[in-house]
């Protein structure tokens, strides 16, 4: 999505552009996203989210997420809700392929197939690729985000940010299609009882609203997989537009490992999750959507060097960049969308 939004926006500032995309279609992970581009209501509510964030990246996409989501609009992208459904947050949700053909017809010149070789703005998505394959976890994402851009980067001096183990994901039941991405997520992980392969409940308190903090410590595990257990009222219980019982058949539909919870090989422990059956448990496995940290930039997406300095002609956007969300779980696509515009208005000079 950065890259998109940063030569669409460069046209509109009368700038000719190139996107050079590594994939074969255009849109990276944002195509296969939800299409929701949210911000927090306040900056404070963002930092205690993600409190090892950088205040000065933060707080531009609390200020200027609405305006560049009404630009979206304005190039005929199609909002498909206007409520995230989430009381902690506000946004847009956009049907994602033609939102994705939107910012491409607004780009002009998108090269399919082609790696750049060399840059202005680095927004090949981090290497949430590489991540995935390195840690043995699934991958939720674009099949082509290794790393280049951050390649790229640190054979010209940039430092890296914080956060560099992190990663936003979900936890599936099984290696899932890309269109299945969405609906077999299993985003139910406060509601369940949750244990590791011995049967041990291995995260202490409760998981976060977006329980990325979830994902991420199942991804510590040594199997590198959990058991969501659910009782009958949590079946009935709605996750958005769903409830818990049609999460789990999509679960079952694709593949995974759902069976009675006296089916586990493992004694259940007492819990007051676990009251009324029948008692379900769903095997789940931590997927890669994207990394957290990345290339150091500041305020203007402008690239860093270890002494804070920026290196002359180069600017990062997307899950490229770093130092946004460390630390917890903000929108990539609201990220995305601010900081490839400002990565165009610095790489033109503005």
């Amino acid at each position: 999505m950065a890259g998109l939004v940063a030569a669409a926006w460069a046209r509109e500032l009368g700038s000719q552009v190139v996107v050079f995309e590594k994939g074969d279609r255009a849109g990276g992970s944002m195509l296969l996203s939800s299409g929701v581009v949210w911000r927090h209501r306040t900056l404070d509510e963002f930092r205690a989210d993600c409190p090892g964030g950088e205040p000065q990246l933060q707080r531009p996409i609390v200020e200027e997420l609405d305006p560049g989501l009404d630009w979206l609009e304005s190039l005929g992208a199609v909002v498909t809700e206007r409520e995230t459904g989430n009381e902690r947050t506000m946004g847009r949700r956009f049907d994602p392929s033609r939102l994705t053909a939107a910012l491409v017809r607004a780009a002009a010149d998108v090269r399919l197939g082609q790696p750049f070789a060399e840059a202005d703005v680095l927004a090949t998505g981090g290497f949430g690729v590489r991540l995935a394959r390195e840690r043995g976890l699934l991958l939720r994402a674009s099949p082509w985000s290794e790393g280049d851009g951050l390649a790229y980067a640190l054979a010209r001096g940039a430092d890296l940010s914080a956060g560099m183990d992190e990663f936003y994901g979900r936890n599936l039941p099984a290696a899932v299609p890309e269109e299945c991405f969405v609906a077999a997520a299993q985003v139910y992980g406060v509601l369940a009882l949750v244990l590791d392969e011995e049967g041990r409940e291995f995260f202490p308190g409760r998981p976060s609203w977006s329980e990325t903090d979830l994902v991420q410590a199942t991804a510590r595990l040594p199997t590198r997989a959990a058991w969501y257990v659910v009782d009958g009222r949590t079946l009935r219980r709605r996750v958005r537009e769903r409830t818990v019982a049609e999460i789990v058949a999509v679960a079952r539909a694709v593949g995974g490992d759902v069976r009675p919870a006296e089916e586990l090989p493992f004694e259940l422990p007492r819990s007051p999750k676990l009251v009324e059956p029948p008692l379900l448990a769903i095997r789940v496995l931590p997927a890669v959507t994207h990394t957290t940290g990345g290339l150091r930039i500041d305020e203007h997406a402008r690239v860093l060097r270890p002494d804070g300095s920026a290196i002359p002609g180069l600017h990062a956007a997307g899950a490229d960049a770093g130092g946004i969300v460390t630390g917890g779980y903000g929108s990539g696509l609201a990220a995305a969308l601010v900081f490839g515009r400002r990565a165009a208005e610095s790489a033109l000079g503005g």
